[in-house]
């Protein structure tokens, strides 16, 4: 964007007098060519290196006021649809100063600009900018720290597992400049780095079904860099532990940077609690439950990306190579299994699974910024799964060996995703369309007494436009797109070939009084997984089947949300009304089959979703405390061929941080968002933690405690099949009054400058395997 500078240099006093700490900065913003007063105008107060400090709005008269400010230097940004975005710096403000006639002029490129409000947030139709504090920036130490800070609506930050999810579930897209990210690219950001946050809570139709998009803008060094690395470790031993390595050099336009990541967990307090029921086909019923003991969990993560870029004035080329593996080499159970009706009936359980995955993959990324306000981005991805599963599972009598189930699956998978998408700004509008292919190819063995290989091929194609436009104060976009869904399986005669019609529209209106309202609508494609649409079945234990269903098809999702959205100072409150319909939606369901039951998956009835959600947060008070509160209430309807289901979860997330010089602390209380889905109910996580921290330079040490109030960890899951309904709770034992400590060092050196942005962002994280766990 172009941007004007205009340089106010103030004569500075030579005595301070006695309101040197309540000095004033007002003004009036005026339109350049008609001299009429512009309402709304967004005004952000800066240091002179982009840091927040304060925000306002002009009113219907055109008039701003910034009390209470300290003498120093400062830079003033003025930012509305449709103008060019103005800066003044402000240099050795030491008394009230009046600018009378701002001029803002009209601008081409409108549509980048922000929307600030007296808090470090920001709105726009798609999306919140949120430009951190010093206070928010100085008390973190990575960028997962920062964005767990900022206490941003609907999103949740695990600070433990490292781990970004917004509520409800769905895909949470992370980047950096526009370049797709993962979690530990965020943890390896400098807090001193970011520029600002930007959250779309409203994502495009570019971005397929994802839930949510965290942009982080950083500047960019020229030369120098910088280093980091940090720890995570449970007091006790072996329990927990997260650790990361980085470094990123610069020189001139190119950037290289190195990211490794290692968590590792280990647990001999896992056991579950089980209820099941019973229907078969000859009309009998059985009941059983399962006794958990203490059984074993381990896993080892380890994650390496590294990555080359290249940025000048009018071009942008990142190539990204990652290397991710999982080692889990036991998920051991161990219980007994009872007859309810016969207690004194019972035999010993063992239920064992072993698995490992790598995926290598490469990203290339192009975008030129073309004359007349024109853009071009072309992406390529590239991913290759491999996953190993071995599962054994034993029931026994007095030594007598009843049930042994012993199945392995080898699973290779390739894809390859690319996509082209051009944009044009014309005046305040602007208009995007692109292009995205999605393509995989899986060839899996199972074996478990037969041996089974499937080779399946998944495409999808999608198309799109979308236009951004203004009518006065109605901010709204339209957008449209096709999609071509095609599915093979060698040997199988259920291929299919579909094609969908995905429409989108947003509309945003500013409201007095620094409120707002949105309302979003569309219609989006989900396709069958691949390992659901598998031709084989595994043997669960010994009265489970699991089967795989080629007939599957895609189908269409039905979304619609409201949103209001109130700031006044320190304080913040929104309100969230969702609706999603999902027709012939691919949901479980259970059958007979002899002495046998039968899980699987079909095109069902209907799936509805309502939802009521509250959002609440005051602070930052006296720069030290922050409270933010997120809760509701969520409505499902589950409506399959043979069931139908409804199902209410109340919800709520409370988080306290707390900072004061170089002391931080937060409080994380959360009461878990379940889903139903089908006839299952997968529950979150009950929980809640403490921590503490201290700043030293370029050193941050820190004392955690998970759940320190409970006397377990545990999380339940629920089926209300007719013929093979459970109710299941897995507990985690050293997960309940778990110690932590944490340690990290960055620093970084060299000049720096505003890094582009990558308009494209694409990975395959599926590994297309059917798992048979219970």
């Amino acid at each position: 964007m172009k941007k004007m500078i205009v340089t106010c240099v103030l004569l500075v006093s030579t005595i301070a007098t006695a309101f040197s700490q309540h000095i004033e900065l007002k003004g009036v913003v005026r339109e350049a060519k008609t001299n009429e007063v512009l309402a709304f105008v967004n005004v952000v107060l800066q240091t002179p290196d982009s840091v927040f400090v304060t925000g306002t709005v002009s009113d219907d008269s055109g008039r701003f006021a910034i009390p209470n400010l300290k003498p120093g230097d400062y830079r003033l940004a003025l930012s509305f649809m449709g103008y060019k975005t103005l800066y003044i710096e402000v240099a050795g403000l030491s008394r009230n100063l009046a600018l009378p006639n701002i001029l803002m002029e009209e601008e081409a490129v409108g549509l980048d600009a922000v929307t600030v409000t007296a808090s470090a947030s920001t709105s726009r139709i798609d999306r919140k900018l949120i430009f951190p504090t010093e206070r928010q920036i100085s008390a973190s130490s990575n960028g997962l720290d920062l964005l767990q800070q900022l206490m941003l609506p609907r999103l949740q930050v695990n600070p433990v597992m490292h781990s970004i999810s917004v509520l409800g579930g769905g895909e949470v897209q992370l980047r950096i400049n526009g370049v797709k990210a993962g979690v530990n690219d965020i943890v390896a950001l400098l807090p001193t780095d970011i520029i600002r946050v930007e959250f779309h809570d409203n994502p495009g139709l570019r971005y397929g079904n994802a839930e949510a998009v965290i942009d982080y803008i950083v500047r960019r060094h020229e030369t120098g860099g910088n280093l980091g690395m940090g720890i995570m470790n449970s007091v006790q031993p072996k329990i927990f532990g997260n650790s990361y390595l980085n470094g990123r050099i610069n020189h001139r336009k190119s950037d290289f940077s190195i990211n490794y990541w290692f968590n590792q967990r280990d647990s001999r307090q896992m056991w579950r609690d089980n209820e099941e029921t019973f229907s078969f086909a000859d009309g009998s019923f059985f009941r059983r439950k399962e006794t958990g003991e203490p059984g074993y969990f381990q896993s080892f993560m380890h994650e390496m990306s590294t990555a080359y870029s290249y940025l000048n004035e009018n071009r942008m080329f990142n190539a990204t190579i990652r290397f991710y593996t999982f080692d889990r080499p036991h998920y051991d159970y161990n219980g007994k299994l009872y007859n309810r009706d016969r207690p004194d009936d019972y035999v010993q359980m063992f239920d064992q699974t072993k698995n490992r995955t790598s995926r290598p993959a490469f990203d290339l990324y192009y975008q030129e910024n073309l004359k007349n306000d024109r853009m071009l981005a072309i992406n390529l991805v590239g991913t290759y799964h491999h996953a190993d599963e071995t599962r054994i599972y034993r029931e026994s009598r007095e030594g007598a060996l009843l049930t042994d189930v012993n199945s392995l699956v080898t699973g290779n998978k390739y894809s390859w995703i690319g996509e082209g998408i051009y944009e044009r700004k014309l005046g305040a509008n602007s208009l995007s369309a692109g292009l995205r292919h999605t393509q995989a190819y899986s060839d899996n063995t199972y074996k478990s007494g037969h041996e089974y290989r499937t080779e399946m091929q998944q495409g999808e194609t999608f198309f799109y436009g979308e236009w951004k436009g203004k009518v006065r104060k109605l901010d709204y976009t339209l957008g449209a797109g096709v999609t071509r869904s095609n599915f093979r399986q060698e040997g199988n005669g259920s291929d299919y070939d579909y094609y969908t019609f995905n429409p989108r529209l947003a509309l945003f209106h500013p409201l007095p009084g620094q409120s707002s309202v949105r309302l979003t609508a569309r219609i989006s494609n989900n396709m069958p997984s691949l390992s659901s649409l598998s031709a084989v079945e595994q043997v669960i234990d010994s009265l489970q089947i699991q089967r795989g269903n080629p007939n599957l098809k895609p189908f269409l999702a039905y979304q619609s949300e409201l949103n209001y959205e109130w700031r006044k100072g320190i304080f913040y409150a929104g309100v969230q009304g969702k609706y999603e319909y999902q027709p012939s939606a691919i949901m479980d369901e259970k059958f007979p089959e002899g002495n046998r039951i039968i899980q699987t998956w079909d095109n069902q009835q209907s799936w509805q979703y309502m939802a009521a959600i509250l959002n609440l947060r005051v602070g930052p008070v006296k720069d030290i405390l922050t409270l933010s509160f997120n809760g509701g209430l969520n409505h499902y309807v589950s409506h399959g061929n043979t069931y139908r289901h409804v199902y209410n979860n109340p919800f709520f997330n409370v988080t306290l941080n707390g900072n004061y010089r170089n002391f931080n602390a937060m409080f994380l209380w959360q009461n878990p968002w379940n889903r139903f889905y089908g006839e299952t109910m997968s529950g979150g996580e009950k929980l809640h933690f403490l921590s503490l921290g201290y700043k030293y330079r370029k050193m941050n040490f820190g004392l955690g405690a998970w759940s320190p109030f409970s006397n377990d960890f545990r999380q339940d899951t629920e089926n209300r099949s007719a013929y093979a309904s459970y109710k299941r709770s897995m507990y985690i034992n050293d997960l309940s009054k778990m110690f932590l400590f944490t340690f990290s060092y960055n620093f970084s050196f060299g000049r720096t400058f505003q890094s582009g942005q990558k308009k494209v962002n694409n990975a395959d994280n599926d590994a297309g395997v059917m798992k048979a766990e219970k």
